[in-house]
């Protein structure tokens, strides 16, 4: 009985030890738990995270603002670079300057294998097969018919020229008249023409008049070329026999209104230093002509056309007219033909 009453105590404590320790264990398990789950430490970012998109051209938005291009020369300063070097100037993107074009080679490698005067003769054929050839041309600028107040008429102005680029042979004629009747006014005139430049042409030669009037020999001397904002230009002048000087200045332009549709203002000027009684020419302006004509040009070689002439004479040669029953100018509708060969 004694020896029962001595393990009671016993049994009381163990329950309570086991108690303690179980809880130590489990806050040991719980502990050991809680340190593997735990996310490790993470080390300070150091850099930048790398850009997924890094490369790519996107676009900007308002929260991620447009990269820097990828120019060399982004962020320097250029003013100070030349020109040429700054933005890589050549040909003719260089600035315009008066230097003469460079010579001719005259060190030819065929000149070593084929001889210098055979390459001479070979090089004298290429130049003039391109460039230095002959050409030809007859043209018509107005071939045309008059209507107008009184007795229909007709004119025609129109040249021929022989040679190369530079130096030319130059036949000119001009008239008009009535229908049915004789020639009013007539000219031819013979020239040599010199380029100038790729635009303008010296002409020099002879003028004869013909017709019924007193025909008059001329010394002709004058320019014809093509003025800025593409003008068609002549002036000239003439000088007699008698010493009578004549001075004229013409031309016109072509505004393409469609591919095949052509207006053209022209208008001419002649004048006098002096009164001429014998052809009823009167000094100072003696008379214009002011026309407009539509011109079809789907063949360039053969372009009908029709429009308006104005004509008015000035001054004495007014007077002249008047004095042999003749009109002092008016309107004439006008349709004709440009053609050339």
């Amino acid at each position: 009985m004694r020896l029962l009453l001595g393990l009671a105590p016993l049994a009381l404590v163990a329950p309570a030890a086991a108690q303690d320790h179980s809880a130590h264990s489990a806050h040991s398990a719980h502990s050991a738990h809680s340190a593997h789950s735990a996310p490790a430490p993470v080390a300070p970012q150091t850099r930048e995270t790398t850009d997924p998109h890094a490369g790519h051209d996107m676009p900007a938005t308002p929260d991620r603002p447009q990269a820097a291009s990828g120019d060399p020369h982004a962020g320097h300063d250029m003013s100070a670079m030349p020109e040429s070097t700054a933005v890589g100037a050549t040909g003719t993107d260089l600035a315009p300057g008066d230097a003469p074009a460079p010579s001719p080679p005259r060190d030819r490698a065929a000149d070593i294998y084929w001889g210098a005067g055979a390459m001479a003769a070979a090089q004298d054929k290429l130049r003039r097969e391109h460039g230095g050839g002959s050409w030809s041309q007859l043209v018509f600028n107005l071939a045309e018919y008059q209507a107008r107040k009184g007795r229909d008429g007709y004119r025609w102005d129109g040249e021929a020229w022989i040679g190369g680029d530079r130096d030319r042979f130059v036949l000119k004629s001009e008239g008009s008249g009535d229908l049915g009747g004789a020639v009013e006014s007539a000219e031819v005139q013979a020239l040599y023409s010199r380029a100038l430049d790729p635009y303008w042409n010296l002409q020099a030669g002879l003028r004869q008049d013909l017709g019924p009037g007193p025909r008059r020999t001329y010394a002709a001397i004058g320019v014809e070329g093509l003025a800025p904002w593409w003008f068609d230009v002549e002036a000239a002048l003439f000088l007699s026999t008698k010493g009578e000087l004549l001075g004229r200045i013409e031309g016109y332009y072509d505004q393409r209104i469609t591919q095949d549709l052509v207006f053209q203002p022209r208008a001419e000027l002649n004048l006098a230093v002096q009164d001429v009684p014998d052809s009823g020419t009167g000094a100072g302006l003696s008379d214009m002509e002011l026309g407009l004509r539509l011109r079809y040009e789907r063949v360039r070689e053969f372009a009908p056309y029709v429009g308006v002439s104005w004509e008015r004479k000035f001054g004495a040669t007014a007077r002249y007219a008047r004095g042999r029953g003749d009109g002092t100018g008016g309107i004439s509708f006008v349709a004709g033909i440009r053609t050339w060969f």
